[in-house]
């Protein structure tokens, strides 16, 4: 079995062209499937495991055993959705005929609506850094990228300088599966570039030779390129900063802009072209979100919303 997961891995690499990321859960989730079906012994050997003597009867039983561990359902789900794309994998393959794994039922989850902040929450949370000095310009200028264009923080930190128009002010981004797509960028974020591509070159400059990324747009304080998780930390940094009453994770900031764009009548295809989403679908998450603070700024405008005590 092992050699089967090799392969697959090999297959999200080079042709799903899945992110670090993604292909190191998938490959957890099939380790912890592979140590159910065959636990290591001492010396970290394991007997050889038929991958068509499994089928759905095996799958459940090892769900089961997940709710036994008390996993989360969003969890156990997704294991069961690599499980169902790796049996995929194999009948693509011509090791198996079925995929065993399509007849079990995936976990019911809870739907939650995505975390939003408001228009003014947004801006003052933007303006939070010192824009004075180099590393803030920098930090000003992710802050803007992420509300104006409404990209995942990978792709801000895989933007290159050549991606950037400034005369038609738009961004060639490279989504998931490396898909391209360009977004605009709006004013303000067209000015924290320029402010802090002035002083770029000062950073750049700290930056061993063999290390140096002359492409890259956003430079950490050595002057090699930033990392996503880098930019996590400065968005929290900045949420404790701008005292906001909620937290904010890079993917609220990314619920924010869709919601603030459909609530300012933005089209959901055009939303759905902002974000990279795959599926429309996808984006509709943000009309039910819009629906919930109508409902909420109606109950507490509203003449008539509520009968008087």
């Amino acid at each position: 079995m092992q050699e089967l997961i090799d392969r697959f891995a090999d297959y999200l690499r080079y042709q799903r062209n899945a992110s670090a990321h993604t292909l190191r859960n998938y490959l957890s989730d099939l380790e912890q499937f592979h140590d159910y079906l065959s636990p290591k012994d001492v010396n970290g050997e394991r007997r050889e495991v038929d991958v068509t003597q499994i089928d759905h009867i095996t799958i459940r039983e090892y769900i089961a055993q997940l709710y036994n561990d008390h996993r989360k359902k969003t969890s156990i789900a997704r294991k069961l959705a690599t499980l169902r794309t790796f049996f995929k994998f194999l009948c693509r393959e011509k090791v198996l005929e079925l995929n065993p794994a399509r007849l079990v039922s995936s976990p019911r989850l809870e739907k939650r609506l995505p975390k939003v902040i408001s228009v003014d929450e947004a801006v003052s949370f933007i303006e939070t850094p010192d824009a004075d000095t180099v590393l803030g310009k920098r930090d000003r200028t992710v802050l803007e990228l992420l509300y104006a264009t409404g990209c995942r923080v990978s792709e801000v930190a895989g933007m290159n300088l050549d991606d950037i128009d400034f005369r038609h002010e738009t961004i060639r981004v490279r989504g998931k599966g490396r898909k391209e797509r360009f977004v605009p960028f709006g004013s303000k974020a067209k000015e924290a570039l320029a402010a802090y591509l002035d002083v770029r070159g000062g950073l750049l400059a700290k930056a061993p030779e063999h290390k140096r990324d002359s492409r890259a747009v956003l430079l950490n304080y050595q002057g090699t390129r930033i990392s996503a998780r880098s930019i996590g930390r400065l968005i929290d940094k900045y949420v404790r900063e701008s005292a906001l009453a909620q937290n904010i994770s890079p993917h609220s900031l990314r619920h924010s802009v869709a919601t603030h764009l459909l609530s300012a009548g933005a089209d959901l295809r055009a939303i759905q072209e902002l974000l990279g989403h795959a599926r429309l679908s996808t984006t509709q998450i943000y009309t039910h979100v819009s629906v919930e603070r109508l409902i909420e700024v109606y109950d507490k405008t509203h003449p008539r919303a509520k009968a008087l005590g």
